[in-house]
This record gives structure tokens, C-alpha cells and sequence, in this order.
């Protein structure tokens, strides 16, 4: 004889919790993040191995944009004997997250899965090809778009001097925004999550739209190398664009909580 409680939930096509032995306490939580941080480092290295190998090529890749806007015969320079091989560690480094993105990303979905409910589970390869796809496609946008207006514009500005950029110093600065373009690039992607959990709503984002802008045009300021309206409309505008693309994210999802009765948080 089934159980009742089963017959009315699947009757009103509410979807069906795990069962009880697929629930950890809190000790068993932690050592499964443990488990999923090793495996994240364990692809990582893995990922920098490889890439390590390939570092000069990838260098020379990741160099273009400055060289490019450097006056002609201009080359970057080192000061210190160790800075060429402490500049290809850190190109192994963030060519290995590039390159283990996947695996570090299915190590995220594996560890919040078992806290989804069996029909949720099925947007794991949703959350996978579009967290890969737009991470990546942030790191592009950032690389063909970004960084050549950026070093064109801060070059012309010193153009009375002769520019001495180190290895390190260009490095550190692109990776910087390579990544956080990529991170950015995440934004639907978190509030699909959100917006699953009924954290927000496509109203509350919505309405908070206007300070939403205002906070984005900041960030881009901060972190945009120089100040002029061109870099400033680069940076802010794909944060914007995201932002309402994330609003129709959080709708769908707002959506199919309503059909099964659910409402989100600030709704």
C-alpha cells in the first residue's frame, strides 16, 4: 500500500523531496565540500601542468594587446632574474582554471545537488554549458574588446615618456580583468540559482533596476584602467545588458515556482 502523503504531493504535481537517507548532517556537508575543494585542486594542477607546458605560447597569445598598442620597437621588460618564471606560473595558473573550468564547475553542481528536489536536478547541464559558455565568453569579450582600447588610451596619455611595463606588472593587471570579465560574465547564471530558491524575483530586480545601473556604472569605474566615457561604456555595458537578461532568467523560474504554489521571497 502506497503512502498517502506520497499520492496527495504527486497528485497536485508539487515535486517529490529526497528521502530522508539522502540528507547529511552538518559534519557530513563539510567533508563533502572537502572532498569536492580536493578534487577542484586536484584538476587545478593537473590543468597548470599542462598549460605550464604550453606557457610560453600562451604568453605570447596573452601579450598581444599591449604589444600592439606599445610605440614601434617597444617590448615589455623584467627587473628581477626570477620574474620570467614567476610570470609563466602565473600564465600556467589561470590558463589551468580556463581549461578546468568544466570539471570545477560539475564539482560545484555535485555538492549543491543533493539539497534539489529530483525535478530540479535536471538543469545540470543547463547550469554547466551556460556557466562554461558565459565564463569564456567573458574572458573573450575582455581579451578582443577590452584590453586594446584600455592600453591604447593609457599609452597616448604617458605618450611624452618612454613606457618601461614589466612582465609582472601587465600580467597581473590583464589577468585581473580577463577573470573578473568572466566572473562578471556569471551574472544569470547566479540569479537563475537565486531566483530557483525563490531568494529573488524578476520584480525585485525589477524595481531595484535603477540603483542596480548606478552601482554597475561604479564597479566599472573602479575597476576600469582609465577613466574616459569609451573604457567606461565598455565595462558598464555588458554588466547592464547582463543584468536585464537575469531579470528574464529570474522570471522564467519565478514562473514555474508560481504553477507549484510557490512564491519567492520578495515578492
Amino acid at each position: 500500500m502506497k503512502d498517502t502523503t506520497t499520492e496527495a504531493e504527486t497528485e497536485t504535481g508539487r515535486p517529490e523531496p529526497e528521502p530522508e537517507s539522502g540528507k547529511m548532517s552538518f559534519l557530513e556537508h563539510l567533508d563533502e565540500l572537502r572532498r569536492r575543494l580536493v578534487r577542484i585542486v586536484t584538476y587545478l594542477g593537473i590543468g597548470c601542468a599542462i598549460c605550464f607546458y604550453f606557457c610560453k605560447g600562451i604568453y605570447r597569445f596573452i601579450s598581444v594587446p599591449i604589444t600592439k598598442a606599445m610605440p614601434a620597437g617597444g617590448h615589455l621588460v623584467y627587473t628581477n632574474p626570477t620574474d620570467p618564471f614567476t610570470m609563466y606560473i602565473k600564465v600556467a595558473l589561470i590558463a589551468g582554471v580556463f581549461l578546468t573550468i568544466p570539471f570545477s564547475l560539475y564539482e560545484v553542481w555535485k555538492f549543491i545537488a543533493p539539497g534539489l528536489y529530483q525535478k530540479e536536478k535536471k538543469y545540470v547541464i543547463p547550469f554547466m554549458v551556460s556557466s562554461v559558455f558565459l565564463f569564456l565568453a567573458g574572458g573573450a569579450f575582455c581579451y578582443y574588446f577590452v584590453l586594446s582600447p584600455a592600453y591604447t588610451i593609457l599609452l597616448q596619455i604617458g605618450g611624452e615618456f618612454t613606457p618601461m611595463i614589466t612582465i609582472n606588472e601587465y600580467l597581473d593587471l590583464t589577468l585581473m580583468m580577463i577573470l573578473g570579465f568572466g566572473l562578471i560574465f556569471e551574472m544569470p547564471v547566479i540569479i537563475a540559482f537565486l531566483a530557483m530558491f525563490g531568494l529573488v524575483s524578476a520584480s525585485f530586480l525589477w524595481r531595484k533596476s535603477k540603483y542596480s545601473i548606478v552601482i554597475m556604472v561604479t564597479i566599472a569605474a573602479i575597476l576600469s584602467p582609465t577613466g574616459d566615457a569609451v573604457n567606461l561604456l565598455i565595462w558598464s555595458a555588458p554588466m547592464i545588458i547582463l543584468y536585464f537578461l537575469s531579470i528574464g532568467v529570474a522570471a522564467l523560474f519565478g514562473w514555474q515556482r508560481k504553477k507549484k504554489g510557490k512564491f519567492s521571497l520578495w515578492d
